[in-house]
């Protein structure tokens, strides 16, 4: 198989391109920086451009027979940035893929924030009525509409937290603050969530790609275990072996907080997630997923828990000096 990734030399994007590359497959992959792609230079064929460089798109799409699209944008200044970037982004994918004379399948790494939050004991599988709650999800759902409206083959994924070796946005921040005994959850720590390790994710997408009876659908994948946020803070805590004391932190004091981080981050004109939209995802009942649809589908199981993901997570962070 012939492979591009887009988001190549990102968390996820890397751990696709070394499954891509275990499997034995061709990649190419389309790097902004392309020191960063040095790594993967010896047997990835790389293409510099982004998602807004049309010529570059030409050249890495040519002679595809998959397209992950794993670039994106999660943190933005504004509704507009996050469009142009996960809206925009993946419609220019799409169109210089239906314009390459071939019919490469489009494998797009969405979010359970394009789907909405859940109710508890509920999670979602894909089928449900899709509802936003922040510009993040809304620009991620804009970009889904984007690859069904289009004329090739597609299917797409809804990752929940994702984790694992390389990530330097998501669980680790809980990680450093676990070393200090005392961690804050958002509400009383009870909120749903489901979680999936990065390696797993990576081999979802490959059965994604080279699966048909997967194709025109959207599925969520993570591992089937249901998680709170309190309950995540205490695995990291074992996986550490440290003893932590969660903290809840009330709607009203949660929103003021990120409503002062965010505004700081414009004055200064960086990008944040944390600011007073993502508010409106932390303090949800839940946001988990159900993978049994794409396990029918594909065969795929998520093979590693909680515990043995964070386990790993942890030796690999201790080793690289993250910690």
């Amino acid at each position: 198989m012939k492979a591009l990734v887009t988001g190549a030399t990102g968390f996820v994007g890397g751990h696709l391109v070394e499954a891509l590359l275990r499997g034995g497959h061709e990649v190419t992959a389309l790097v902004r920086n392309p020191a960063r792609g040095l790594p993967l230079l010896r047997s990835t064929a790389l293409i510099q451009g982004d998602l807004h460089s049309r010529p570059a798109l030409d050249a890495a799409v040519r002679g595809q027979d998959v397209v992950f699209h794993v670039a994106g944008a999660v943190a933005a200044r504004t509704e507009a940035e996050y469009m142009h970037a996960n809206r925009d982004g993946t419609a220019n994918v799409v169109a210089a893929a239906e314009a390459s004379g071939g019919r490469p399948r489009i494998v797009l790494v969405s979010s359970g924030a394009a789907g909405g939050p859940t109710a508890p004991g509920k999670p979602a599988d894909g089928t449900e009525r899709p509802r936003p709650v922040t510009r993040y999800g809304r620009s991620k759902l804009a970009s889904e509409e984007v690859v069904r409206a289009g004329s090739l083959p597609w299917v797409i994924l809804r990752p929940p937290t994702i984790y694992g070796p390389r990530d330097r946005e998501n669980l680790i921040k809980v990680f450093r603050m676990v070393r200090y005994g005392v961690a804050p959850v958002f509400g009383d720590g009870s909120m749903e969530v489901s979680a999936v390790f990065a390696p797993d994710l990576a081999d979802a997408l490959l059965a994604a790609g080279t699966t048909d009876a997967v194709l025109g659908r959207t599925y969520y994948v993570n591992h089937p275990e249901v998680l709170t946020t309190a309950g995540m803070v205490r695995a990291i805590a074992a996986a550490m072996g440290r003893g932590v004391r969660t903290v809840g932190v009330p709607e009203w004091l949660g929103r003021g907080i990120l409503h002062v981080t965010g505004t700081a981050a414009a004055i200064a004109g960086r990008a944040t997630i944390l600011n007073a939209d993502k508010a409106n995802e932390f303090f949800q009942a839940g946001w988990t997923g159900d993978p049994a649809p794409f396990t029918a589908a594909t065969g795929w199981t998520a093979a590693h828990d909680l515990r043995s993901g964070l386990a790993i997570t942890y030796d690999w962070y201790r080793v690289a000096g993250w910690l």
